[in-house]
């Protein structure tokens, strides 16, 4: 019985510091989040003003920029797979994990045909071990991501773009919808879309001058209208991982403690039936002398 309650000692011991463990994570998680909703709002706004600027090009039926406009034969689909790089949040890799690979199966895709860009280590971990093409994966984006990362994946994914690589792209990524949920999407990026896009008329002067050119403008714009697509997907995404991550912390800490409950209650009844049968023996032993 000694060593019953020795280990169940143990356990409690254990579990009070998983459980402390899991309470600064969850700390740090909700610290992280605070601070990468407040640098994503000063983005938001250039976001929104770069969009405008393309639809207006789009809309007053401007092409150019070359081939990141092209339509052209899919041969080959490309995903950018947007994950985490750490586990401890919650089921917040398996859904854009499970979300893609119901995308591949719906449009009837195969190996042969998808090309994967990951960032995070869990989508590149994932795809090849299921003999899928990892073209291009990025590891360690940082908990504040900077818009430099975006530049340097946006320039190497539309490299590819350019040498037929594949065809198409989607970025495949969770949405932050709040503390407590987040959502799957797929966003189309390559090539750009111009149709549907829409503006605030407005906010802007019917009537206006371009110059050099609204090619020469639009060569410049996409790239940037690209580039923002895919930070802001990171960046959402980010979010998204930082309210997981924070969820999954407050869900072990809730149930370190009900462990440590459970175990606290089986302690006590442990030492009472000890201290039972001592008594017990000790009255029988007296009842023998007698």
């Amino acid at each position: 019985m000694a060593a019953s309650l020795q280990d169940i000692q143990r356990r409690i011991t254990s579990t009070k510091k998983t459980r402390q463990i899991t309470s600064a994570m969850q700390m740090v998680s909700t610290a992280k989040l605070g601070q990468i909703g407040r640098s994503g709002g000063s983005f938001d706004s250039y976001a929104k003003h770069l969009h405008d600027v393309v639809a207006h090009l789009a809309n007053a039926g401007i092409s150019g920029a070359g081939s990141m406009l092209e339509q052209r034969p899919v041969k080959k689909v490309g995903y950018l797979v947007i994950t985490s790089d750490r586990g401890l949040v919650g089921g917040y890799n398996s859904q854009v994990l499970k979300a893609v690979m119901q995308e591949i199966t719906d449009r009837q895709l195969t190996a042969e045909n998808v090309v994967i860009l990951a960032v995070g280590g869990n989508g590149a971990d994932f795809f090849k071990k299921r003999g899928f093409e990892v073209a291009y994966e990025y590891r360690g984006v940082a908990d504040i991501p900077t818009f430099d990362e975006a530049k340097d994946i946006v320039k190497t994914v539309t490299s590819m773009y350019d040498n037929e690589v594949f065809d198409e792209l989607s970025v495949m990524y969770n949405h932050f919808v709040s503390r407590i949920a987040n959502e799957f999407r797929a966003e189309k990026m390559l090539p750009v879309q111009t149709e549907g896009l829409t503006v605030d008329e407005t906010k802007v002067m019917p009537e206006y001058e371009i110059e050099p050119s609204p090619e020469a403008i639009l060569a410049v714009v996409l790239p940037q209208y690209a580039e923002s697509l895919i930070f802001g997907a990171i960046l959402d995404a980010k979010t998204a991982e930082h309210a997981a991550s924070a969820n999954a912390m407050r869900s072990a800490t809730d149930n370190a403690k009900e462990l440590i409950d459970s175990l606290n209650l089986k302690f006590n009844r442990a030492r009472q039936s000890a201290i039972t049968t001592e008594i017990t023996e000790i009255t029988g032993g007296m009842a023998a002398l007698d």
